[in-house]
């Protein structure tokens, strides 16, 4: 009896997010499987993110991170994200994670959806740019949850397949290098919207997530403006003024149209405030600010 109970109190442990969005992906890559072996075709633009479709479909800016479309692909997700998630969630909470997940991939998606109708009015070649290309998967959550890891605990240092060992703060810039070349060679689907997700993933963390509880001052805040959570940091030190004033000038801007929310408490003056969480996740940012 107790060797049967210990699945069941595992899967008791696994935070709800977590245990329903794993549950969601393997139910709706299956049925994906399903409906291309009953039609012998893969091409699913009600589950998954066709740009030509899915505004009739608007539910598939979500529900196509939760299709893999291959067995390797769910292997790799089943892997990866439960764990990543489950972690993000007993450190943030439920709502925190939701939030976090679903901007992420929804946002994402709909800059890859916009970014495909401006190629084909430029190219007028809808077959490719409009019904050619199929987003799927979860690369977009999968780079979120990297930037989320180089925020709370960028030293901590992972083991790639048993080989090669990386610190986690190098590794969102190693997968968007990889989403680049992937591109470029002509994969520019679903590989391109890891680029948009970094990007939107990183402007949710560093201005709009709600921290609560133990951030330093009392009250709540919003975002992260520590100095080590910079735009420019993600980038070689050669490319650092011009991107500081293109970040400048757009962070005053929105400020101006009031689109960045106000922290209860000044993360500024005090050069960053608590990351909320864990004394691990502080004392790893404070690592990283050393090195």
């Amino acid at each position: 009896m107790a060797i049967l109970s210990s699945p069941l109190q595992y899967l008791a442990a696994v935070p709800p997010v977590t245990r329903a969005w794993t549950a969601a992906t393997v139910v709706s890559t299956l049925f994906y499987f399903w409906v291309a072996w009953k039609t012998h075709n893969d091409y699913a633009p009600y589950i998954t993110l066709v740009p030509g479709s899915s505004i009739f479909y608007p539910w598939t800016f979500l529900s196509s991170a939760l299709v893999e479309t291959s067995i390797i692909e769910l292997v790799i997700t089943l892997i990866v994200i439960p764990a990543s998630l489950r972690y993000l969630e007993r450190l943030w909470g439920t709502i925190e994670t939701i939030k976090f997940m679903v901007v992420s991939i929804v946002v994402s998606n709909i800059i890859a959806f916009a970014f495909n109708w401006i190629e084909f009015a430029a190219t007028r070649n809808a077959d490719l740019f409009l019904y050619g290309m199929q987003y799927h998967g979860q690369m977009s959550l999968l780079t979120a949850v990297l930037v989320a890891f180089t925020q709370v605990i960028p030293e901590h240092q992972v083991q790639i397949m048993g080989v090669i060992k990386t610190r986690v703060k190098q590794l969102p810039m190693a997968y968007l290098t990889f989403s680049t070349v992937m591109t470029i060679i002509g994969f520019q689907c679903p590989y391109i919207v890891i680029q948009f997700a970094w990007l939107v993933s990183w402007v949710w963390l560093r201005f709009y997530k709600k921290n609560t509880g133990d951030v330093v001052g009392g009250g709540d805040s919003y975002g992260d403006r520590s100095e080590t959570f910079a735009l420019i940091y993600w980038f070689p030190p050669f490319v650092h003024k011009p991107i500081s004033v293109l970040a400048n000038t757009t962070y005053a801007l929105a400020t101006k149209l009031h689109l960045i929310p106000v922290s209860g408490s000044d993360v500024e003056s005090g050069g960053y405030s608590q990351v909320p969480g864990s004394a691990r996740a502080e004392a790893e940012r404070r690592r990283y600010a050393q090195s």
